[in-house]
């Protein structure tokens, strides 16, 4: 069943395609998926630090990290076939790795 294209569609295809063609330049590119990684790292630390200030809720953050971590490694496994990954997919890895790291050294922090 093919789904209708609605404008929403067609924008953030557009977005996509602006996009790469922006980042066609090395430089660019891989100071847009530092920024992404960093910004990430920044989410992950923050995330890691607002549920061991609280401590009310560590079971639930953990339980809806997993989740969205989770859900950005099956987003990106859905079109692994391909040989070159598109730059929305090196954003969804750039953004899953700081997010991750950020969460690791949150922790270590607080052992």
């Amino acid at each position: 069943m093919k789904y209708q294209t609605t404008s929403l569609d067609r924008n953030i295809i557009n977005l996509i395609k602006r996009l790469e063609f922006w980042t066609r330049n090395p430089w660019r590119k891989y100071s847009f998926l530092i920024i992404i990684f960093l910004a990430a790292f920044f989410i992950g630390g923050s995330v890691g630090m607002i549920n061991g200030v609280l401590a009310l809720m560590d079971p639930i953050g953990a339980f809806f990290s997993l989740v969205f971590i989770e859900l950005l490694v099956r987003i990106r496994r859905i079109d692994l076939k391909k040989k070159e990954a598109s730059i929305a997919y090196q954003i969804i890895d750039s953004f899953r790795m700081g997010f991750v790291y950020g969460l690791l050294m949150e922790g270590f922090k607080l052992v």
